[in-house]
């Protein structure tokens, strides 16, 4: 069987893109890492993707806040088409600054901010799936996802949580410990049709067993690993 095509936007500054296009080959997807620039100017490639992931990272080196510049390329460039894209009925992830894209694209509702702590965190975090999420990059994940933290401005923000939550777009909440004092502990959210995923914690970093620090000591299993939600994503995106 063919891998799924698969489109990963990455900006100047990015580092993750080429582990998010690892967790998507071993997901049975077939991935093109595009810079943003390259994509507005041959749109082409999100056309042919069946599904897209914008990349973590600190795109132009987060200046001016974080994803901003990134955000500024991706409405002024493919806003259009990237809602046409989720039209389609194509499932589309953003991870740390690229959830701070979407948010700022208004793919996603509400906004992150300065950490409560006000300073730069990096750690593991365990996940829970919401009891009530519509996300296909969810779907068949009921045990907790263990994946690291990279941020300083991670805090989600949204004045109505409690309404997120009854219509499913409450993704993820952490379970560990709330790195940066989220509300109501939301570590990820969906768009209404549950194709659009935003989360601040890196699943790409933790798809084989040996990524995680307590492996040696029977920690983060298989049960546990990010590449799940690639597989899920994956999955969908073949049987649309």
């Amino acid at each position: 069987m063919s891998g799924v095509p698969a489109l990963v936007i990455a900006g100047p500054g990015t580092n993750r893109d080429r582990d998010v296009a690892t967790a998507l080959k071993l997901a049975g997807a077939e991935p093109r890492i595009v810079l943003a620039r390259e994509l507005i100017e041959s749109p082409r490639h999100l056309h042919d993707a069946r599904l897209a992931v914008v990349a973590g990272g600190f795109s132009y080196a987060d200046s001016l806040g974080a994803g901003r510049m990134l955000a500024l390329d991706l409405t002024l460039g493919l806003g259009e088409r990237l809602h046409e894209f989720v039209d389609a009925g194509r499932p589309l992830l953003g991870i740390c600054n690229g959830f701070q894209v979407l948010s700022r694209t208004s793919l996603l509702p509400g906004s992150l901010g300065h950490n409560a702590q006000g300073r730069f965190d990096c750690r593991w975090v365990v996940l829970d799936r919401a009891t009530k999420s519509n996300s296909i990059w969810l779907e068949g994940i009921d045990d907790p996802i263990h994946c690291p933290i990279a941020h300083g401005e991670g805090r989600y923000v949204h004045p109505d949580p409690e309404s997120l939550d009854a219509a499913g777009q409450v993704a993820l909440r952490y379970r560990s410990t709330n790195p940066n004092g989220s509300v109501a502990d939301i570590a990820g959210v969906s768009d209404p049709s549950g194709l659009v995923l935003g989360l601040m914690p890196h699943p790409e970093n933790n798809i084989v067993a040996r990524q995680h620090p307590h492996h040696l000591r029977g920690g983060g299993g298989p049960a546990h690993l990010g590449l799940r939600m690639f597989e899920a994503g994956v999955a969908h995106a073949r049987n649309a």
